[in-house]
């Protein structure tokens, strides 16, 4: 008969959420680099516009170029992590998608209003991706609960 050796809890707490499988590190690797890509290119466009820009223009490039940081920084997070995260970092993922669709939906929603047309498109559109955002969110709080809730049954914590 073939029977398997048994796991310690440790071994299976690896099984459940290695520290970062093959894709995840590719994608990390691709949030790292399309983030600092995108705010090279951000920053790059914002330095090199010709004459004075509006404030809001300002403000929307530099909320631009901080969005693309936090994509590149969550990149460097997890391509550096060497320990089980137990969907940390799509919960990450998920806060970082949150704040961007928010801040954005917002910027173009004031634009719109300014400039009078657009707002109910801009505001449609934002509420749309700020919905699918806050779906991420849930979803990744609960699953990041339901490797905790099991690794505290393997382990034997309360």
């Amino acid at each position: 008969m073939n029977e398997e050796p048994e796991l310690s809890a440790a071994e299976m707490i690896e099984r459940l959420e290695p520290a970062l499988s093959p894709g995840r590190r590719a994608r990390a690797v691709v949030a790292l680099v399309a983030g600092l890509g995108g705010a090279l290119f951000t920053t790059g466009l914002w330095w090199t516009e010709p004459g004075p820009l509006p404030g809001r223009t300002h403000l929307v490039f530099g909320l631009l170029t901080v969005i693309c940081l936090a994509w590149a920084g969550y990149g460097g997070w997890l391509v550096t992590r060497r320990v089980p995260l137990f969907a940390s970092d799509r919960v990450a993922a998920a806060w970082i998608a949150l704040a961007a669709c928010l801040s954005t939906s917002a910027a173009v929603a004031v634009i719109a209003g300014q400039r009078g047309s657009g707002l109910g498109v801009s505001l449609v559109v934002g509420g749309l991706l700020v919905v699918v955002a806050l779906t991420l969110l849930v979803r990744a709080h609960a699953r990041r609960a339901a490797l905790l809730r099991r690794k505290r049954e393997l382990t034997g914590e309360v």
